[in-house]
């Protein structure tokens, strides 16, 4: 068979870090072993019974067997306004401002090649969700990375980035609740982003996958939320985590008028839009009542409380995450946090996620996912305790 080679562009894009991992993994499971893999981000509960149910019931209108609006269902924009009002008391145009997106990864990836040019720069935080590298590298485009440091509560200081670099960004991403790192954002940083938005004319980007997901009785603050917040960037939501929809592949980007139609713009020329059934219950999803979503970050919080309690308990000085489903460990001093990831795969039978993974300020830390049972992530604290590290 004959071999056609890739593109020059295709052999731009970042390695995929973690591959290693689950093939690491993959050969540990194989040997027999009972693995607790606390090394991922896929919800482990199943979407609530009343969007399914309304999903069962959009599939079998025949308006929806046909092409959805290039730019999704009017119904589906009204109920993401309506979200944002009631949520955030954020109002958003449903006509133009927001964007229907396959997912949030689908628009995190988009967005630089929405808005910049060849060699433009793009500022991304240090560690962060590596697919925001994905995007910069299909535009063409160049990253300055911001630190985030555990003194600054895992905050970038832009005082610390070179102004040179600041004149040159184009584009900034942020994320909070904060994958890996479980921080959050407070109003004072947010009004310090739009002021140094506004200035240097730097589209801001907010990654607000965990939105819904806030500890100790504090709930997470949208970007948009900050005056002047919508003349300077946008904010992308998914509903993968806020009600366990992962595999539904449904967003949505809100905001800048002018982000907007860019996002539309590409994403006409990509897509026909989303299955029209799948947005209805999207749309359910967003305007019934959030008592499961309630209900799912108290679980989340029972598991922080058991996982951290129980590492501090053998000695492990570990924080707690203000939000997010991750919590963020600081790695013991002899170790790099990959030859502590793989050594409690290979002694104690338990993944977590390195923390070199997500940029080279993660290194020190691993990443580890709330996302199996109690149970489950006791077992995991024993086995690490057997090891006798701490």
């Amino acid at each position: 068979m004959k071999h056609f080679q890739q593109s020059e562009l295709l052999n731009t894009l970042p390695k995929q870090f973690f591959a290693s991992l689950v093939e690491k993994v993959g050969k540990v499971v194989a040997q027999g072993h009972d693995v607790i893999n606390l090394g991922q981000g896929n919800p482990d509960q199943p979407t609530p019974e009343h969007i399914v149910k309304s999903l069962q019931e959009a599939v079998e209108k025949p308006n929806h067997h046909k092409y959805s609006p290039f730019q999704g269902h009017q119904f589906f924009k009204e109920a993401i306004a309506t979200f944002y009002k009631r949520e955030y008391e954020v109002d958003i145009n449903p006509d133009s401002e927001v964007a229907i997106l396959f997912g949030g990864k689908a628009g995190l990836v988009e967005i630089p090649q929405c808005l910049l040019n060849e060699g433009d720069t793009v500022l991304v935080p240090d560690p962060g969700y590596p697919d925001y590298w994905s995007g910069v590298a299909l535009a063409k485009a160049k990253m300055e990375y911001m630190p985030l440091r555990e003194v600054y509560h895992f905050l970038p200081n832009y005082e610390d980035i070179n102004p040179e670099v600041l004149k040159a960004a184009k584009l900034m991403f942020l994320n909070y609740p904060n994958n890996p790192t479980g921080a959050v954002a407070n109003s004072a940083f947010f009004k310090e982003t739009v002021a140094l938005a506004s200035e240097r004319d730097i589209c801001v980007v907010h990654d607000f996958a965990y939105g819904a997901i806030g500890f100790d009785g504090k709930k997470p603050l949208s970007f948009l939320q900050t005056p002047g917040a919508k003349d300077v960037g946008i904010e992308i939501y998914t509903l993968s985590k806020t009600f366990n929809m992962a595999g539904w592949r449904v967003g949505f980007a809100v905001g800048n008028e002018s982000v907007i139609k860019a996002i539309n713009l590409l994403q006409d020329h990509m897509y026909v839009s989303i299955f029209g059934a799948i947005q209805e219950a999207a749309a359910t999803a967003l305007l019934d009542k959030q008592t499961c979503v309630e209900e799912l970050v108290e679980l989340y919080e029972e598991r922080r409380n058991v996982l951290i309690h129980g590492l501090q308990e053998i000695g492990w000085e570990v924080m707690a995450p203000k939000g997010s489903f991750f919590a963020w460990l600081k790695v013991p001093g002899r170790y790099t946090s990959e030859e502590f990831a793989d050594k409690l795969l290979e002694e104690a039978h338990v993944v977590v996620a390195p923390g070199i993974g997500f940029g080279s300020f993660g290194e020190g830390y691993v990443r580890v996912g709330l996302l199996t049972s109690t149970e489950r992530l006791q077992e995991a604290v024993q086995r690490i305790r057997e090891l006798k590290i701490f």
